[in-house]
C-alpha cells in the first residue's frame, strides 16, 4: 500500500485567553518563559536568529522568521525529517486575547509528526496557560 499524494497539513490550536497580548507575547518569546512551557532553548525574538528547543526525546531545530511585537511570532521547526513553520497570531479581544498557533508544512507520509503535533500542542497551550496565570 502506499501513501497518495495529497497537500501539506497544518495543526490549528486557537484560544481565546483572558490575558492581554503584551503578557502573552512576553510567555512566547522570553527563554525562561519558554522553557516553562514548551522546552528548553535559546530564542531571541530576532529575524533570522537561529535557536534549538531541546528536550529528553531530542531537539528541534528553528529560524526565526517574522516578529511583529505583541501581534505576529514566526519561526521554523525541524525535527526528525519535519520542516515545518510555526506562526504564531495574537489579536486583542474585549476579553483579553484570541491566540492562535498553526504549524504547517506537514507532507503526506508525516502521519506521526502531525498526529504528534496534533496531540502536543494542545498540551503545551494548556502549559502556557499555567504559566500566564502564574507570570505578572
Amino acid at each position: 500500500m502506499t501513501d497518495t499524494p495529497t497537500e501539506m497539513r497544518s495543526v490549528v490550536v486557537e484560544r481565546e485567553i483572558a490575558y492581554p497580548t503584551e503578557k502573552i507575547w512576553r510567555a512566547l518569546t522570553q527563554p525562561h518563559l519558554i522553557e516553562e512551557w514548551l522546552m528548553k532553548n535559546d530564542f531571541k525574538p530576532a529575524v533570522d536568529h537561529r535557536f534549538n528547543f531541546s528536550a529528553d526525546w531530542g531537539s528541534v531545530e528553528c529560524q526565526v522568521l517574522e516578529v511583529e511585537p505583541n501581534r505576529t511570532l514566526s519561526y521554523t521547526w525541524g525535527a526528525h525529517g519535519l520542516e515545518s513553520v510555526v506562526t504564531w497570531t495574537l489579536t486583542p479581544t474585549s476579553e483579553g486575547t484570541h491566540l492562535r498557533m498553526e504549524q504547517s508544512g506537514f507532507q503526506p507520509g508525516q502521519r506521526l509528526a502531525y498526529g504528534g503535533a496534533k496531540a502536543g500542542w494542545p498540551r503545551f497551550f494548556a502549559n502556557l496557560e499555567q504559566v500566564l496565570a502564574r507570570i505578572e
